[in-house]
Formats: C-alpha cells, sequence, structure tokens
C-alpha cells in the first residue's frame, strides 16, 4: 500500500523567511512546527509557523521529488507560486484539518 504524501511551505509573520518541508501527515508536521516541538530547528529558530503553501501526491516519494525541485528554485518563483494560490499570505492551517 502506497502512503501519499505533501509538499509544504512555511514562512514567518513577516513572510520573509521560508521553510519547505514533505510529510505523510500534513497537519501534524505542521502543528509541531506551530508549538516549536524542535527548540532548536529552523522554523522555531526563524519563527516559521504559518502554512502559506502545500501541494497533496498520491506517493511519498512523490512528495520528495517535489520537495526537491523547490528547494531549487529562485526566491522569486517561491514567492510566486505562494502568490498564485494563497495571495493574501493566510495560514492555511484550517483547510488541512480535515486531510
Amino acid at each position: 500500500m502506497e502512503r501519499g504524501g505533501y509538499v509544504y511551505i512555511m514562512t514567518n509573520k513577516l513572510n520573509s523567511v521560508f521553510y519547505i518541508g514533505v510529510t505523510s501527515q500534513l497537519y501534524f508536521r505542521v502543528m509541531e512546527h506551530k508549538d516549536k516541538i524542535y527548540p532548536t530547528s529552523f522554523t522555531s529558530k526563524y519563527n516559521c509557523n504559518k502554512l502559506v503553501y502545500f501541494e497533496s501526491f498520491i506517493s511519498i516519494e512523490e512528495a520528495i521529488s517535489r520537495e526537491k525541485q523547490l528547494k531549487k528554485w529562485k526566491r522569486e518563483w517561491k514567492m510566486q507560486l505562494v502568490e498564485k494560490y494563497n495571495k493574501d499570505w493566510i495560514d492555511l492551517i484550517n483547510q488541512v484539518v480535515d486531510l
């Protein structure tokens, strides 16, 4: 049985720092970032606690491949991607509660 996956982008209050991650359980992973479960992590250090973008995939391998692709992108491209789907840069956590 294949397990699906998600690639996601977190940012801080000022939308000035990006974190791109991959997970099979989006809601729980985002909540770990928000709750700073790992206090020495990048997201904790830079207060990346706002989910601004995510994509779902049938397999975790596809999600990992997309994560690697996005991490190579220029900052401008990442901003354009977020703005295409989330023009107001709102926290999307409420959209993933039921996933």
